[in-house]
């Protein structure tokens, strides 16, 4: 009789946990864009303090040249892409350029399939007035006509200057 209300129980328990959604889906996009930002600064925190080292040409832009430690993140793709690799979504680095963010790395898409290197954060969106004040954005905006669940967060040098911008994102269904 025990072996057989064990046998009931474990198939019971059983049936419970193999119905259940993937963890990422119990999570949630806040949550996933949240996991998603930590890996980012992480990994970009491992390859040294960010900071500015010259100017660099951006998709027929000259930019200031970003790097963390000495790695430099203009036109490179590693950072963001082992970052889409891990959790999805996507990922990008902006430096700053005057008044505006530019894409110096990242994996999000144009409508022809090209990374949107050289393409600016929304000068009149709701992520550039929050990173003009030194803080961190999280909601839903538009990138490049599309709908994305995002995070935005500053990018300091050692002076503590906003010198960029981290962002990590999902596309709604």
């Amino acid at each position: 009789m025990k072996a057989s209300t064990f046998a009931l129980v474990l198939l019971v328990f059983t049936a419970e946990f193999t119905a259940l959604p993937h963890p990422r889906a119990l999570a949630g996009p806040a949550e996933d864009v949240r996991s998603s930002m930590q890996l980012l600064k992480s990994k970009a925190a491992a390859l040294g303090a960010p900071n500015i080292k010259g100017e660099d040409a951006i998709a027929g832009k000259t930019v200031p040249a970003l790097y963390f430690g000495d790695t430099k993140m203009n036109n490179n793709f590693s950072l963001v892409d082992e970052v889409q690799k891990e959790k999805g979504g996507t990922s990008t680095i902006f430096v700053k350029n005057g008044d505006e963010f530019v894409r110096v790395a990242t994996n999000v898409k144009k409508d022809d399939g090209s990374r949107a290197i050289g393409t600016v954060l929304d000068p009149k969106g709701k992520a550039i007035a929050a990173i003009a004040k030194g803080e961190s954005f999280y909601g839903d905006v538009d990138i490049l006509g599309k709908p994305y669940t995002t995070g935005y967060e500053p990018i300091r040098d050692a002076r503590n200057n906003i010198i960029g911008v981290y962002y990590v994102g999902y596309l709604k269904d």
